[in-house]
């Protein structure tokens, strides 16, 4: 007990064992929700066993059925102020790892891939059509902070995304992927056991 004081505090210990206590009442499988946390759509949204947040999340799923749009699985972390937004769908995979202020969308205001008149700057950014892409990311990913990834993106299995990395197109497995939009700078050799420049 004392070592959780000294780590904590005392006030930041009761507030760890509120929240503890509300994630044990209202998210029975999550192994810890820091609070405040901003869900909507939660109808819409799966969590696997050991689902742990930090404070200030935002997990929004805009559906009108009851289709799951946003789903994590086992053992997840995601840290202070994540932001995932979905309006067709969301897939996380086991043991992945997010930092804190990530943003994962499957949609974007508007179509810039080709000609839609309805997304002309000369129409407001909250008029333009819904566009959207399913978002993919594999088991143990690792994702830095400050990472924005894109919709129609997937991830593969252990990749790690460098902080301030925008994701815009596939990730493949075991690299490591930095920049603005990302490209892979490392890749696992599983041989030599170890992360080779590319």
């Amino acid at each position: 007990m004392y070592k959780l004081i000294r780590t904590y505090g005392f006030f930041g210990l009761a507030r760890l064992s509120f929240c503890w206590f509300v994630t044990k009442l209202f998210f029975r499988q999550a192994r810890l929700i820091r609070l405040p946390i901003y869900i909507r759509g939660k109808s819409a949204i799966t969590w696997g066993r050991g689902f742990t947040t930090g404070v200030g999340v935002r997990i929004d799923a805009f559906t009108m059925d009851n289709r799951k749009l946003i789903i994590i699985g086992d053992r997840v972390q995601i840290n202070d102020y994540v932001h995932i937004g979905a309006i067709e769908h969301i897939s996380i995979g086991n043991d992945v790892l997010i930092a804190s202020k990530v943003f994962i969308t499957d949609h974007n205001h508007g179509r810039y891939n080709q000609k839609d008149e309805q997304s002309s700057p000369n129409v407001p950014p909250a008029q333009r059509p819904l566009i959207s892409s399913p978002v993919i990311i594999e088991d143990r990913v690792w994702i830095g902070e400050n990472v924005s990834i894109m919709p129609g993106v997937k991830i593969g299995s252990g990749a790690v995304i460098g902080a301030g990395s925008v994701v815009t197109h596939d990730m493949p497995s075991d690299c490591i992927c930095v920049g603005i939009p990302a490209r892979v700078v490392k890749r696992y050799n599983k041989q030599l056991g170890e992360w080779l420049h590319v």
